[in-house]
């Protein structure tokens, strides 16, 4: 997309023809198309629609960036060239208007006129599904109905937007009694224990029944006495979907919200249950009550159907890779909890680890498990060795009963050489990055996307931070890391279509994991490699990369889509495969998807097989 166009109908003909979604419909629907959108340039600083003006038209920038506001005028989303804004957004994203960022120029189209086109283009179902921010550009793999992302709404949604009333507060000293009866009075089932304006702790309705009436206590105690006391808080600013994924992981129900230090408000699991996809707010709540392995079993049997909701509710992959991620860490967590209960407290300090998908927050409902641990220099094998062995192997075991089988390559923390004390793993690292032969490399795909799950995670953070010196500019090794990468090709043929695989139990298929998301994984790897990023996800790593010129910001924002779109696919195609009893795996036949569907795959794989090119190219110099 050029960030200068000419004016004129003929050069948004143009545009419309390069455009990598329009591009594809034929060309009298892209006439009727243009028939109907309207070109205007607008000024830097100039107010382009706010209110019913902006909710009632499409709008796509041909150039420049585009500030969409909050009631406050606060910026809620940046967009850029090639991007859509406009059609009821604000409805879940609390937009009130659009400032040009820049000098811009946009073609717009009434939704009336939408509408109507949509019934003489069914195509445009696929490319508009949700009439909100950023739907034209991430396609469904549905059969084309309208359909609204509610995680993505979290994930765009601010805090602030949650909030319903001011905050109900009380001094530490307020008797039991008092606060229950306020509580009573308000119609709430928490309140915020405050002193010198300061967040001191909060109080809920569990905490009265839990730790008042179920031991006798006296209500003339003061409210401080069980109050949680400097509980997980949110900034105002967050997206929702943070308080999601912080009541899922630490199995709580109620969130303070600040301003920085000022207290504004809470939010509880109810007010996101509003907002649709909290399922894994209250099954991981069941995986914290669950006492023992058979009850986290008969918990973790959810998750498919939990994956299944949210494909239904056409959830993108970035989100319902976070959900059933956060998922895999309740359990983990709660199997060390009982763990650590039933063999007595760690001896020494030490972190459990998350690697593979798990680490990178991208998992879905097929997945095996990849861990390790990290244990404090202080660990003597002969002291501490059984019980840790004990440890790793009970979380292990316990998470194969769960479904996540063991890994096959036996790259868990039941794996002696995978449960060792920080100063073993630094020479590992040291070791892998000095000689990359091609185990080497291998283990070093694997353990790089590491993530802290449960213990002390400065043990982690300290040796990442010092694998990240050893990597950064190491121009051989990185040589090696981008040679091992291309060993996963996009599955195109000699005439760039796709090439299904020709013999076997999947013959006729693509394996939308190994030849389609993990490409785009070891990009990103090498990027952050590269770059020295500490940063994980993979669609954080190439945000990452592209502000540090390692990549173009149109390179990225195509691998970041590719991504998206294929582990979407996927998704859908598990799915489809619970739904029908069968075991979800990752192989598509494509005469499951549209033809649409497919021209889209196709021009994932080639954005995926350009890169990786490029990168060969450069690291081969």
């Amino acid at each position: 997309m050029p960030q200068h166009p000419e004016s004129g109908l003929a050069s948004l003909s143009e545009h419309l023809q390069r455009h990598r979604i329009w591009g594809l419909l034929p060309e009298p629907a892209r006439r009727t198309l243009l028939g109907h959108m309207k070109l205007r340039d607008v000024g830097a600083g100039e107010d382009i629609a706010a209110d019913d003006g902006l909710h009632e038209q499409l709008h796509w920038i041909l150039s420049g960036t585009v500030s969409l506001r909050d009631a406050q005028h606060k910026e809620v989303v940046a967009l850029q060239a090639g991007e859509l804004f406009g059609l009821h957004a604000g409805s879940h994203l609390g937009v009130s208007s659009a400032l040009a960022h820049s000098a811009c120029t946009l073609a717009s189209l009434e939704g009336h006129s939408l509408d109507d086109l949509r019934q003489e283009l069914p195509a445009l179902n696929y490319l508009l599904p949700g009439h909100g921010v950023g739907a034209a550009q991430r396609p469904r793999s549905g059969a084309g109905t309208a359909a609204t992302d509610p995680a993505l709404n979290l994930m765009t949604t601010p805090v602030r937007n949650l909030i319903k009333r001011a905050p109900i507060t009380l001094p530490p000293d307020t008797s039991i009694r008092d606060a229950a009866q306020l509580m009573s009075t308000q119609r709430v089932s928490s309140v915020l224990i405050v002193e010198q304006d300061l967040l001191f702790g909060v109080v809920t309705d569990r905490d009265l029944r839990n730790r008042v009436l179920a031991v006798g206590l006296d209500p003339a105690s003061p409210v401080a006495d069980i109050a949680t006391l400097a509980p997980m808080s949110i900034d105002v600013q967050n997206p929702a979907f943070d308080a999601l994924l912080l009541m899922a992981r630490h199995n709580i129900h109620h969130v303070p919200v600040l301003d920085g230090q000022r207290i504004v408000g809470m939010i509880t699991a109810t007010d996101l249950t509003e907002q649709h996809s909290t399922s894994a707010v209250y099954l991981a709540g069941d995986i914290y009550k669950q006492t023992t392995v058979e009850g986290l079993q008969a918990a973790a049997g959810k998750i498919k159907r939990l994956q299944q909701s949210l494909a239904g509710a056409e959830a993108s992959a970035y989100s319902t890779g976070h959900i059933i991620t956060a998922i895999t860490d309740a359990i983990t967590t709660r199997l060390l909890q009982l763990g650590e209960a039933r063999l007595g407290p760690a001896p020494v300090d030490y972190v459990w680890v998350a690697a593979g998908s798990q680490a990178r927050s991208e998992q879905t409902a097929k997945s095996d498990q990849d861990n390790c641990m990290v244990l404090d220099d202080a660990y003597d094998p002969a002291q501490h060795g059984a019980y840790f062995k004990a440890l790793a192997t009970f979380v292990c075991d316990g998470l194969d009963a769960c479904g996540y089988i063991y890994c096959p390559g036996e790259m868990m923390a039941m794996t002696d050489t995978w449960r060792q004390p920080q100063r073993q793993w630094a020479e590992y690292f040291a070791r892998w990055t000095s000689q990359p032969d091609p185990k080497a490399l291998m283990l070093t795909c694997v353990f790089f996307d590491l993530r802290a799950i449960h213990g002390k995670s400065a043990l982690l953070d300290d040796l990442r931070h010092g694998v990240l010196q050893r990597t950064k500019g190491n121009s051989i090794f990185l040589a090696h890391m981008v040679g091992n990468a291309l060993q996963h090709q996009p599955p195109l043929g000699m005439f760039k279509g796709i090439s299904t695989i020709r013999s076997g139990e999947h013959k006729g298929k693509i394996d939308l994991k190994h030849t389609g998301v993990v490409p785009v994984v070891d990009l990103a790897r090498v990027y952050a490699l590269a770059g020295g990023d500490s940063a994980v996800n993979t669609h954080d790593r190439l945000v990452s990369a592209a502000a540090g010129g390692a990549i173009s910001e149109q390179g990225a924002r195509d691998l970041r889509d590719a991504l998206e779109f294929m582990a979407s696919l996927r998704i859908q195609h598990q799915a489809r495969q619970m739904a029908r009893g069968e075991k979800p795996d990752h192989h598509l036949d494509p005469t499951e998807i549209s033809n649409f569907e497919r021209t889209q795959l196709k021009d994932a794989f080639t954005v995926v097989a350009a890169l990786q090119s490029v990168l060969a190219q450069r690291y081969t110099r």
